[in-house]
């Protein structure tokens, strides 16, 4: 039976995380934006079903839906773009995602995910099909897509700056930690190659070589947003800088996999 999925009951504050970053999502799944002075990014759209709380969010910091520009995908599951094509209705965004993930999204192959969790993807076409390396800049905001496949075929994690005053940071979001799309049950389910296990933790071992000053996840355990967002409301503003979190964090998730791998044996 599938996982009965209520992303709409996971309401979330949101809240400046430093500068022009925002944290926007829900407990299901993190949406960021990034004011860059010309316009919004966007960093994930969250289910469909919680558009609603999303848009809401965004009002509540003062920030204008229609202003967003680029909708960057970490990857093409159901809790990352389900929202996307509504949003492309109501923007004129342009919709970015890793290229091996684009058929995630359109429809052409069943891998959104939508269907483990008993729901119902709504595709649409992306407009930026996104390569290892590819530099996308928005007024004051440079974000460079990184390859990082193994939960999906296209997964991309983005390194960008972030601006506070007179200050800048360097931000990194990882474009999909989960295990349960490399396990043997579902590769064999969707006939997928088990080499996805070996670009991952390569990925991995790439990423820790990343200078990170703000780590940020596509789910909010991932980097602990909540216990953050805590310190912030005690005044530590600077409650996400950690320079050391993002590469450890890699780390883990190589292990996680391996471990996995030896409880398969």
């Amino acid at each position: 039976m599938a996982l009965q999925h209520t992303p709409w009951k996971g309401d979330f504050a949101p809240f400046k995380i430093l500068g022009n970053l925002y944290f926007v999502g829900t407990e299901g799944a993190s949406t960021h934006i990034v004011d860059t002075g010309e316009g919004l990014i966007m960093f994930d759209s969250g289910y469909q079903e919680s558009l609603y709380l999303v848009i809401h969010h965004m009002n509540m910091l003062g920030l204008d839906i229609r202003d967003v520009k680029y909708i960057f995908h970490t990857h093409g599951h159901i809790d990352h773009a389900g929202a996307t094509a509504a949003l492309k209705k109501i923007t004129d965004a342009k919709a970015a995602i890793g290229k091996e993930d684009r058929e995630y999204v359109n429809g052409k192959r069943d891998l959104s995910y939508a269907k483990e969790l008993d729901m119902e993807m709504i595709f649409f076409e992306p407009d930026i099909l996104l390569s290892d390396g590819d530099v996308i800049t928005l007024g004051k905001t440079s974000v460079r897509a990184v390859a990082t496949p193994g939960h999906t075929e296209g997964a991309m994690s983005y390194i960008f700056n972030v601006n506070d005053g007179d200050k800048e940071y360097i931000a990194g979001l990882h474009g999909g930690m989960g295990i349960n799309t490399m396990n043997k049950a579902f590769l064999d389910k969707y006939g997928l190659s088990y080499d996805c296990r070996d670009k991952f933790k390569a990925a991995m071992d790439r990423l820790k070589e990343e200078k990170v000053d703000i780590f940020l996840g596509n789910h909010m355990q991932h980097n602990n947003t909540p216990s953050k967002y805590k310190e912030i409301l005690s005044g530590n503003k600077d409650a996400f800088i950690n320079e050391k979190e993002w590469a450890e964090y890699a780390e883990w998730a190589k292990n996680n996999l391996i471990r996995m791998m030896e409880d398969e044996k």
